[in-house]
């Protein structure tokens, strides 16, 4: 399992004009399920997403909390990010998990997150959508798990 998160201002999510996700400060998670993964790394990705003390005052989401400082997460499953580019020039993303797989691990990243407290808004699964955030810092980072 691979993200991408990236500290924001704000962030959205827009599918068929219609925003559908959109957070405040907070986090950004760029999420794609590998076909290899271990089937509890998502519980892993719930904790880096949680308590990477990535936001101002070297804080996670968690700590900061949506009381004090209205932090947020947005969840969006990214498959590419499992791309292979290192022969030719057409990616591969054979070890992208399959949508019948990724989906739930999605689904219980969200509620893994939500279970800790934590203000999680998310994209549409398989949909094109439009991602715009305002990053701070800027300050991204990858993880895997």
């Amino acid at each position: 399992m691979k993200a991408v998160l990236t500290r924001v201002s704000s962030a959205s999510v827009t599918v068929d004009g219609e925003v559908v996700g959109e957070i405040g400060p907070g986090l950004l998670a760029l999420v794609g399920v590998g076909r290899e993964d271990a089937p509890d790394a998502w519980e892993t990705m719930v904790r880096k997403i949680a308590e990477l003390r990535i936001l101002d005052g070297e804080r996670g989401v968690e700590e900061a909390g949506v009381e004090e400082a209205g932090q947020s997460v947005l969840l969006v499953s990214q498959f590419t990010l499992h791309g292979r580019t290192a022969k030719g020039r057409r990616p591969s993303w054979s070890d992208a998990a399959p949508g019948e797989v990724a989906e739930p691990v999605i689904g219980r990243i969200a509620a893994g997150l939500r279970a800790r407290g934590i203000h999680v808004e998310e994209g549409v699964f398989g949909a094109m959508m439009q991602v715009a955030s305002v990053n701070e810092g800027p300050f991204t980072v990858l993880v895997e798990c």
